[in-house]
């Protein structure tokens, strides 16, 4: 009895892929103890965090794709409704407003459109089989465009990024021409001096710092310094465990969150950020194969997405942390201390879980 309901609870339950984020969380809890100065209630709360992002990713493993499908334009919706409200009534801290204050708890709309923008665009494209015309993209991209510019205006630069990138993938997914990719760039390109103005003046030191952070070594600069100075002294090997001294005697700032990564860099070494790079990897490839067998238009678009917006997610954190890309405040995926963004990457594997799992049932 009790076999067969083990048997029923894990059976959309993916061995490979969850085998793959057992052991990155506990890489991420280990690092997470050094980080926090060897504090076991910072553990225990992320514990907490990843015990709730495990039962989310388990419920969405179990609601089938179709399901997903025609939720996807009622959960796009009531996501930019929220927006809005947290555009004209959201709760302002450090001079962002990216809050709603419910009165009982405070919610982040803007998480809500990780797992919305790409369901919505799969389900668009979903509804135009066979090769989408261009006037499909163009209204996939306003689709995109919408969200992002609200999440934008908070300001969430980070936040913005990666439902930019998830939406994009999703197009490129659907067929968009490398020609009009190309056009895109160059327009991009040429339009840089008024995007530049468009950018406040805390990103566009951002940008500045990344070209040179030495020219404010005690202030902008300060992070990506102590960043790179952990890396580059991690050496091969690593200094051990609860001995990285930048972490330690707390030159490193936001080291349990954004810069967690120049932790374990100083720690393990390069040999260590190989293997955190393997586990990563084999999430990326997992999720890739699943995506490739996956039965209908709207599921190959929205695990592709999914994805490959996980490799955006820790493509930007080790960019921003090893000095290759600007500070935009995107934490290390399944590592940093965090519930929100832990419950958003676990619905996302569910997801991905769900579209393998009802497959084969589906086949059989």
């Amino acid at each position: 009895m009790i076999s067969k309901l083990l048997q029923h609870m894990v059976k959309h339950i993916d061995a490979f892929l969850m085998t793959c984020l057992f052991f990155t969380l506990l890489v991420g809890l280990f690092v997470l103890y050094s980080a926090s100065g060897q504090s076991f209630a910072r553990v225990y709360a992320q514990g907490i965090n990843i015990i709730v992002a495990l039962s989310f990713m388990w419920a969405a493993a179990n609601v089938a794709p179709n399901q997903l499908q025609r939720i996807a334009l009622p959960l796009y919706v009531l996501g930019v409704l929220l927006l809005i409200t947290v555009t004209l009534f959201g709760s302002i801290s450090h001079g962002a407003r990216r809050w709603l204050n419910l009165g009982f708890t405070l919610i982040q709309p803007s998480e809500i459109m990780r797992i919305a923008m790409p369901m919505m665009l799969a389900w668009y494209f979903s509804k135009r089989e066979g090769k989408p015309m261009m006037a499909d993209f163009a209204i996939g991209g306003l689709l995109l465009l919408v969200p992002v510019a609200l999440i934008i205006k908070q300001p969430d630069l980070g936040t913005a990024l990666l439902i930019a990138a998830s939406g994009f993938y999703v197009l490129f997914l659907a067929g968009l021409s490398w020609k009009l990719l190309l056009g895109s760039t160059v327009l991009f390109a040429a339009s840089t001096p008024v995007l530049w103005s468009m950018l406040h003046d805390y990103q566009r030191r951002r940008i500045e710092i990344l070209l040179d952070p030495t020219q404010d070594p005690l202030g902008a600069g300060y992070h990506t310094i102590q960043a790179t100075i952990a890396l580059g002294s991690g050496g091969i090997a690593g200094k051990g465990w609860l001995k990285g001294t930048q972490a330690q005697l707390d030159f490193l700032p936001e080291r349990t969150t954004d810069f967690i990564f120049a932790v374990f860099g100083e720690e393990f070494g390069l040999l260590g950020n190989l293997l955190l790079l393997g586990l990563f990897s084999l999430i990326i490839l997992r999720g890739l194969v699943i995506a490739s067998q996956a039965q209908s238009t709207f599921t190959r678009l929205l695990a592709g997405s999914i994805t490959l917006t996980f490799f955006t997610y820790a493509f930007v954190n080790m960019g921003m942390v090893s000095g290759i890309l600007p500070v935009v405040g995107v934490p290390l995926p399944l590592i940093s201390y965090g519930g929100t963004s832990m419950v958003t990457l676990c619905l996302s594997f569910g997801i991905l879980m769900s579209i393998h799992t009802h497959k084969k049932l589906v086949a059989t």
